[in-house]
């Protein structure tokens, strides 16, 4: 199967899509009906302070506990709204953040941080005009307002009425800001409205059910509980324990320096990818096969790059003492043993 495709399907009765390139899985979303997706909007009662952390716990319905990592100003009591950012891990409490965006195919809204931006990736000056103009004539209010690059091409309607919908929905949530006890806003996209709005220029969209056994999907999936990657002239072990994601990157029969650089190489290319499938964050420590530190700066930028196409962000921490690499990656997704705990 050649070019890129979209699979809107389930697994166990949950709601999931999958992203192929040339058939090969290259993202996967599967809803948790369990936990606050991330992205949906609560009015948040602040609890406590973290005095040692810096940071905020505020009681959520159905009490649930959220962690809001700045608490400057805050006092307890505190009405306010907060956005989940991630899944909880360990029983700890959900991340949240206070500045809550509002996101759709072709805008996002930004609460309190006025402008009107045109995404980067659009770079044909008379488009980015073109943008421009139709914000200025949809944008009202005091909002923030940037065009993202699903929108080059677009039809000026499209694009308008998506904007005005957005804007609506940021009034009527901020409007219910105030209150005395919490409640859930928005409940946040679920991975058909994700794929739909985020997964962009793919033309071929599958939604008939059954679509993850027909297409393979729910093999390569399957695929995924094998640690072991395989990479150019090498393997990748990738292993999540309670502390870290271990990643250990081995040459196959060539122990040169230059089949060394070229699975750590390789290496780089395909780690988003394969904590991405595998809903891996947090702390990401990567033991490289051994190279002389001549080639680090190689390999750093070859990582920076992949990471760059990566929708999930993930910050290059650097070498430790004892020649590993080390990441921090944000906790945006369950991961995918958790997820399919009896199997698919």
């Amino acid at each position: 199967m050649k070019g890129r495709t979209i699979i809107l399907d389930d697994i166990q009765g949950r709601e999931a899509a999958a992203y192929l390139v040339d058939g090969q899985l290259d993202d996967l979303l599967i809803d948790d009906p369990d936990a606050p997706r991330p992205g949906a909007i609560f009015r948040g009662i602040c609890d406590r302070p973290l005095k040692g952390q810096g940071g905020m716990m505020l009681r959520l319905p159905d009490g649930e506990t959220a962690f809001l990592r700045y608490s400057k100003g805050l006092r307890p009591g505190q009405a306010m709204l907060v956005q989940v950012t991630g899944y909880a891990e360990g029983g700890k409490a959900i991340p949240v953040t206070d500045r809550v965006l509002f996101k759709s195919r072709f805008a996002i809204v930004t609460p309190g941080k006025p402008g009107l931006n045109v995404s980067r990736q659009i770079a044909d000056d008379e488009e980015r005009d073109r943008l421009l103009a139709i914000a200025h004539a949809a944008h009202e209010g005091d909002h923030g307002l940037i065009i993202r690059s699903s929108c080059e091409g677009a039809a000026e309607a499209e694009i308008s009425e998506d904007i005005a919908a957005m804007i609506d929905l940021a009034d009527a949530v901020l409007a219910d800001a105030d209150g005395t006890t919490p409640e859930a806003l928005t409940e946040g996209d679920g991975p058909h409205t994700l794929a739909w709005r985020d997964w962009t220029g793919t033309k071929d969209v599958v939604t008939e059910p059954g679509g993850f056994e027909t297409l393979g999907v729910l093999d390569q999936i399957d695929g995924l509980s094998d640690p072991m990657v395989a990479i150019a002239d090498g393997s990748m072990f990738v292993e999540p324990t309670r502390a870290l994601v271990a990643v250990d990157v081995n040459t196959g029969g060539d122990t040169s320096p230059a089949a060394a650089l070229k699975a750590n190489l390789a290496a780089c290319r395909a780690l988003p990818r394969a904590l991405r499938l595998r809903g891996l964050g947090g702390q990401i420590t990567v033991d490289f096969a051994p190279m002389s530190k001549a080639h680090r700066k190689q390999v750093e930028q070859s990582l920076r790059a992949a990471l760059r196409a990566d929708p999930i962000e993930t910050s290059m921490v650097g070498w430790t003492q004892m020649g590993l690499f080390e990441l921090q990656r944000k906790r945006e997704r369950l991961t995918l043993a958790r997820t399919l705990k009896g199997g698919v």
